[in-house]
């Protein structure tokens, strides 16, 4: 059989630059999946008041992680993800897009499909579910290929949160740390809106099905559930006591996001005389603004300003081998 695997990430702006951010952060948090409003609320919301403060905000942000031949780090750490992986293997024919801006899945979905393979597996690099991230990308698939005379069997990848070789890959990158040398470790997830994890129920919300404790058929889908999950299943394999580590929450845009928030975390640790701290992200499987700058500045600055002394970031997975051969395990 003639097989394609196509793995996607969130996205990045095509430049640095003011209108390039705004043009990325509105067609992101005009996704319906991501703001999940009022249509009309939403458009001002996104075009009067977010896209104009926060393009000029983070314009400096971008600057600084940009590089002149390779662009953003996403974008770069995706791109040689896919070239690792068609070197491990013959199977597929292995493609990469962005679900915001380019390469966008359209345009390589076309050259995809223009090859007429029988089979093409999607795989949002995203290990837990969230209709903001996996959701959105099932979607823009559906939307494409339900306009094509002739569509192959699609296989959609979800979630792989616990996959056994992914927490190898993450087990590798702490080997560089001296997990016993500190005093704290943090895993910080990308935050969600509460509204959409309780969406995730039928009959309840998330709060009421004991998320923090295990994986059960009703919250099998929700992404606080799967986090934690994530979590316990590194620190088990890294010998770290319950009471050394603790979840949180990152990027959050209003206060009605999962808690605790990382930044604040970060801040009431020194004072309870955790201030030397490990922070983990497993939610980001590549290097992006929100590890390199939100982590590595940012929460430096919030932690040290409170009296922490260091703060260490485990880089993300980016384009390991142990990654690729995680993600060729996940496809099989």
């Amino acid at each position: 059989m003639k097989k394609a695997l196509l793995i996607v990430n969130l996205g990045t702006p095509d430049k640095p630059t003011y209108f390039g951010i705004f043009k990325y952060l509105r067609q992101f948090l005009m996704d319906g999946r991501v703001i999940n409003i009022n249509p009309i609320l939403r458009f001002i919301l996104v075009n009067f008041f977010i896209c104009p403060t926060r393009s000029f905000f983070v314009k400096k942000d971008y600057k600084e992680v940009w590089d002149d031949k390779t662009g953003s780090p996403l974008l770069h750490n995706t791109k040689k993800l896919a070239e690792k992986l068609s070197a491990k293997t013959s199977e597929y024919d292995v493609y990469y897009a962005m679900r915001y801006q380019n390469p966008s899945i359209e345009s390589i979905l076309e050259k995809i499909l223009d090859k007429n393979p029988d089979e093409l597996v999607v795989l949002p690099l995203f290990p837990h579910y969230a209709a903001a991230t996996s959701g959105s990308v099932f979607e823009e698939i559906s939307r494409i290929v339900s306009k094509k005379w002739v569509v192959p069997q699609i296989r959609f990848i979800s979630q792989f949160y616990d996959n056994e070789k992914f927490i190898d890959a993450w087990i590798d990158k702490a080997s560089k740390f001296d997990i016993n040398s500190y005093d704290k470790i943090v895993f910080s997830y990308h935050g969600v809106p509460n509204s959409h994890v309780n969406n995730v129920y039928q009959d309840s919300l998330c709060i009421d099905n004991d998320c923090e404790l295990g994986i059960t058929e009703k919250n099998k889908f929700c992404y606080k559930a799967t986090t934690y999950e994530t979590t316990k299943l590194i620190a088990s394999r890294l010998n770290i006591d319950d009471d050394k580590y603790i979840v949180s929450f990152q990027s959050r845009l209003t206060k009605r996001w999962l808690t605790p928030f990382t930044d604040k975390v970060l801040e009431s640790l020194p004072a309870e005389g955790h201030k030397n701290v490990l922070v983990f992200s497993p939610a980001f499987t590549a290097d992006c603004l929100e590890t390199i700058i939100e982590i590595g500045d940012e929460y430096v600055d919030i932690f040290k300003d409170a009296g922490g002394e260091n703060l260490d970031y485990v880089e993300s997975l980016n384009y390991s081998d142990l990654w690729a051969n995680a993600i060729i395990d996940i496809v099989k």
